[in-house]
């Protein structure tokens, strides 16, 4: 139980892998299924850590290795962008500056990377781990290659790391042993955020109803409020009062936020307007949120938007 003393919140979670440890009854393939940012990926690391590690094996040292995806028999799989033949993650783009408009993938070479990794037997281990995360972005082709594995994973366990079922084939489902993972309480929030040094998040109700109990949402939220210029948030969050300010506030906010953060914008709005009592024009945030992810242009969306929450 000590590898999961970091998971607040998940008891359920925490008890169904503890005890196929105990029972030693790893199943081939787990499915962590809950929403981002409430411990499914610390659970992951913890679950692989106990499968790991053994009597000859520094629990500290085994952990670090895990934590930094040093470790032989652990493969971490993520969603990757395709830039100039080569797979990076979505930090390694943000690293190189390269800005992506389309979502990332797991894609079939690094499928084809885990059929290789788990085609040898275990260097250290007793067995192998391959974490998937973000499995809902699997793309259809890698999906197909992925059921073989789980169907003969050989000396090895499959953890897919997903928000809910429905954007997996149900092939891929019926292969895994469900693990859910809830939403945090108030108190469980407040536990978390004050552990890792973020209990001025509680101050935010903003950013705690963004967050609706997933704390690592309500860090990166509030991250990404901190990014933004104050004046411009208290320019958006107050009433605008005719075409010319809804027109230059559409100008500051495209020329200052990049896109992501344009949607993060709305759905701060959404809560602001909702918490402050002005349900009015809900519709229009909701609509522009649609009209920036089909890459409609952004100027366009928030001069529209805007105009319509003149009051």
């Amino acid at each position: 139980m000590q590898h999961f003393a970091d998971i607040v919140g998940q008891s359920q979670a925490v008890d169904l892998l503890v005890q196929a440890v105990i029972r030693q009854r790893i199943a081939p393939g787990y499915l962590f299924i809950g929403p981002n940012g409430i411990g499914r990926s610390l659970a992951a690391t913890a679950f692989a850590t106990m499968l790991l590690g053994d009597q000859h094996t520094a629990p500290n040292n085994l952990q670090r290795r895990i934590q930094s995806r040093n470790h032989p028999d652990l493969l971490w799989v993520e969603p990757t962008y395709l830039h100039q033949n080569k797979l990076l993650t979505v930090a390694e783009a943000q690293a190189a500056g390269i800005k992506r408009r389309g979502r990332p993938q797991v894609r079939l070479d690094q499928i084809r990377d885990i059929a290789r990794f788990l085609s040898r037997p275990p260097l250290e281990a007793s067995k192998a781990i391959v974490v998937i995360e973000a499995a809902e972005l699997i793309a259809e082709a890698a999906a197909n290659g992925l059921l073989k594995t789980l169907e003969e994973p050989g000396q090895a366990s499959v953890i897919l790391i997903a928000p809910d079922q429905q954007a997996l084939l149900p092939t891929l489902i019926s292969r895994c042993q469900t693990i859910p993972f809830r939403r945090l309480s108030p108190a469980d929030m407040a536990q978390v955020l004050t552990k890792v040094g973020h209990q001025e998040i509680l101050d935010s109700p903003e950013v705690l109803s963004l967050a609706q109990g997933c704390p690592g949402s309500a860090i990166a939220s509030w991250q990404q409020l901190q990014s933004i210029p104050p004046e411009l948030i208290q320019q958006v969050s107050q009433p605008i009062s005719n075409v010319r300010s809804a027109l230059e506030l559409a100008r500051q906010i495209v020329q200052i936020l990049a896109p992501e953060s344009q949607l993060w914008l709305l759905d701060y709005l959404q809560q602001s307007r909702w918490r402050q009592g002005h349900a009015q024009g809900m519709e229009h945030l909701e609509l522009a949120r649609k009209q920036l992810l089909r890459y409609v242009q952004p100027r366009l969306v928030w001069e529209v938007t805007l105009m319509n929450l003149i009051y």
